[in-house]
């Protein structure tokens, strides 16, 4: 028997992603469900959840498609230039939304906060970036700064940098953050004497350095 695949038209109404998103509100559905949306078809034999889940499962979620280049994107099967642009699309009104409107509001509570304001973006450089997150007395998000870019070594890092925008922004504090594109977050020795020397001169500056992501 030849196998059959259930279409998203066959599914009950409550189950389909768009009414779904109708009903329940978007914060309600998967991530799967969301692709699934902006998808909006599935190919031959797939539909368009379960092409979305594998796509998820495949390049290890938004992340990894945020990564994927537009060209290679372009060749996963199921996609083509059209789905990937609208992708490509969403992703960057997502990126947009963090790190502008929503940052001069967002309010940095627990280092989850932060990581959340600066995963979206930093998670995919091939780089290392030190950047500074500066806050008002409130811990309120005054604005991003890269300051360096490259290994992290105490010798190249320019503490006066670090403060340089903060003291101009009358910062209250702020957070230090820096990725590594190895993937592995665990810190290294230079990772640990930056942030001595980094906070050592928030203290004389009289800018609390609040943790270092």
């Amino acid at each position: 028997m030849a196998e059959y695949h259930l279409r998203i038209k066959d599914l009950p109404p409550n189950t389909k992603p768009r009414e779904r998103l109708r009903d329940c509100g978007a914060a309600a559905l998967s991530d799967t469900e969301l692709l699934a949306i902006l998808l909006r078809v599935g190919v031959e034999g797939v539909n368009v959840i379960e092409l979305a889940q594998q796509l998820l499962v495949d390049y290890g979620g938004w992340a990894g498609l945020q990564r994927l280049d537009f060209h290679e994107m372009c060749k996963v099967h199921g996609l083509g230039e059209a789905k990937t642009s609208t992708l490509k699309a969403a992703l960057e009104i997502g990126r947009r939304l963090l790190l502008t409107g929503e940052a001069e509001r967002f309010q940095i509570k627990s280092p989850q906060d932060a990581a959340q304001l600066l995963l979206l973006e930093m998670g995919h450089l091939d780089q290392e970036h030190l950047r500074t997150v500066l806050l008002d007395t409130k811990n309120r998000v005054q604005s991003i700064t890269t300051i360096y870019v490259g290994s992290l070594n105490a010798s190249m890092v320019r503490v006066g940098e670090v403060f340089k925008a903060a003291l101009r922004q009358n910062s209250a504090s702020l957070i230090v953050a820096h990725n590594h594109p190895s993937g592995d977050p665990t810190p290294s020795p230079e990772d640990v004497l930056v942030t001595r020397e980094i906070v050592a001169a928030g203290q004389l500056l009289d800018v609390e350095v609040l943790d270092h992501l």
